[in-house]
């Protein structure tokens, strides 16, 4: 008897226990928004890159393929995001344009090319797509593309280029946050990927270095960035190469508690010159599927 009751006790425990988990498991799940595509283009017909407009290439047109946008209308961003040419030297430093290329499917595609020469003495060279002015700028955000690099750049010594970015408002005072993704070379002029949150470029909060996945040469490969926005513990910032988590850190995606102010979603810049990338089929959502 006494043992049937010790039984029935357990097995009474385990209930309650597997229940609790079950019930924080969907408590949790239903806090979660509803997953939700708020972008997608591959660049194909209707999209156009507009002529230089101080400093500013932009890139409009309604994707006859997905049915959205440009430009990239997100988190309430200002309707003037677009390519940003910085010190550029009249566009000989850095060069963008639309090329239809065989895509990471092995079928005829279009494509961002961009590529960049050389830093203009004394300059910050460098042409990236910003999503500018976001006034939602507290939210997750989940983004996924296609791109392909050039391999000479990959193989000179200590050197690094910069893919993607977003900065928090007043970074440039050293009051904000950046997320920040790399190429580096080490000496020998091998590449790797770098992540890191900063507070500005020599003062990283944390840095994730990664030498085992290798860096695709010359070949079509799938970047994944997301994070859960929280200026506390629960936040997470998270990079993908092909599938595979290239870094991933829990805690705080900003500063000071400030939004996110603007995103670097695609970035050619860096000292590894010269060097040429292609971005294809880019998804945005408002949250990691």
């Amino acid at each position: 008897m006494i043992n049937r009751l010790i039984n029935v006790k357990t097995l009474s425990f385990l209930i309650i226990i597997v229940a609790g988990f079950f019930f924080s498991c969907k408590k949790d799940k239903a806090e979660l928004p509803p997953l939700k595509l708020l972008f997608k283009s591959g660049f194909e017909s209707g999209v156009e890159l507009s002529e230089m407009d101080y400093g500013y290439r932009y890139i409009t047109g309604v994707d006859a393929a997905t049915g959205f946008s440009w430009p990239i209308d997100i988190l309430g961003a200002n309707p003037e995001s677009g390519m940003h040419y910085i010190d550029d030297d009249n566009e000989q430093a850095v060069f963008s344009e639309l090329q239809t290329v065989i895509g990471h499917d092995g079928t005829p595609t279009r494509a961002l090319y961009n590529q960049m020469n050389y830093n203009v003495s004394g300059g910050v060279t460098q042409c990236p797509y910003e999503i500018l002015d976001l006034k939602e700028g507290k939210h997750d955000l989940y983004i996924k593309y296609w791109m392909k690099v050039d391999s000479a750049s990959l193989f000179q010594t200590d050197k690094w280029r910069a893919i993607f970015e977003y900065k928090t408002k007043g970074y440039a005072q050293h009051l904000g946050y950046r997320l920040i993704a790399y190429i580096y070379s080490d000496e020998n002029g091998n590449p790797y990927w770098h992540f890191q949150g900063d507070r500005n470029p020599q003062s990283p909060i944390w840095e994730i270095d990664n030498k085992e996945i290798p860096v695709p040469v010359n070949e079509w490969f799938m970047v994944e960035y997301y994070w859960t926005w929280s200026s506390g513990k629960d936040g997470v910032s998270g990079w993908k190469v092909n599938g595979e988590i290239v870094g991933e850190h829990k805690g705080a995606t900003t500063r000071l508690n400030r939004p996110i102010d603007f995103i670097i979603l695609t970035q050619i810049y860096g000292d590894a010159n010269p060097k040429h990338q292609w971005i294809d089929d880019i998804e945005i959502w408002n949250r990691k599927p």
